[in-house]
């Protein structure tokens, strides 16, 4: 048995979030049906986490398992060939052979995204679909305040989707920066792991913050009220990025 990790980039637009679904297209499905046509073996791709419908990947880490040895290169290129044959918005970055217990989602240590707001009254074009366009002013300074009460060790149930499966609302928010490049605002989130929803909900929140729509203290009033009715604002989707996941010896 081989193990192949891969490194998996995407557009979101067309899928249904990472996790094969039922009723609509996903990038799971696309890996694996990928895999599929180059070894005939059917196979699983775990992934790092699981994204939304509509959220975008820089540098997603998975794995499969495969019952013969194959060149990983030669794997990678054969993969990114079925995938543009496919019509798929999806490439494989990067492929390596790694041992049997590497896993991608439990060895992780460590996930971080980033979300792109782009301040322009024009609509966007070249970025359609891959960023919040906001026509307001934006004050990131401010977002970044705001930001900082929900670094560290907190219960995120108003930052949480009503449809998250995760067993515990509390979660340790290792960073969340805010910071503005012309009239782009990125904001930064890493942590071990996150909550269903729990980035979008954050930075639907601070921008709120950023357009004096809340005052900076507001974000740490939602957080304490662990309630999501209290929650400003859930940002599109089309804005997030998955950047990177941290593993061991990396």
């Amino acid at each position: 048995m081989t193990r192949f990790a891969l490194t998996l980039e995407w557009n979101g637009l067309p899928y249904m979030g990472y996790q094969r679904q039922s009723h609509g297209p996903s990038v799971q499905q696309a890996v694996e049906d990928a895999v599929h046509s180059v070894t005939g073996e059917t196979v699983a791709v775990h992934a790092a986490g699981r994204t939304d419908t509509g959220v975008h990947a820089l540098a997603m880490r998975a794995h499969f398992d495969l019952s013969r040895s194959f060149d990983p290169f030669r794997m990678m290129e054969a993969l990114n060939a079925r995938l543009r044959i496919a019509k798929h918005s999806v490439a494989v970055i990067d492929c390596v052979e790694v041992a049997e217990d590497w896993h991608a989602r439990f060895s992780c240590l460590g996930r971080a995204y980033e979300y792109r707001i782009i301040c322009r009254r024009a609509p966007l074009t070249l970025e359609a679909g891959r960023a919040w366009r906001i026509a307001r002013p934006i004050d990131h300074e401010a977002m970044h305040e705001a930001a900082q009460s929900l670094v560290g060790l907190h219960d995120f149930t108003t930052f949480r989707s009503a449809h998250c499966q995760s067993a515990s609302p509390v979660k340790t928010l290792d960073r969340l920066n805010v910071r503005r490049e012309g009239d782009r605002v990125i904001v930064e989130a890493a942590a071990r792991s996150f909550l269903h929803h729990q980035v979008r909900s954050m930075v639907g929140c601070l921008a709120l913050v950023g357009q004096g729509l809340w005052a900076v203290d507001q974000v740490a009033q939602a957080l304490a009220a662990k309630d999501r009715s209290k929650l400003g604002l859930n940002a599109p989707p089309e804005g997030l990025y998955f950047v990177r996941a941290i593993y061991p010896g990396e």
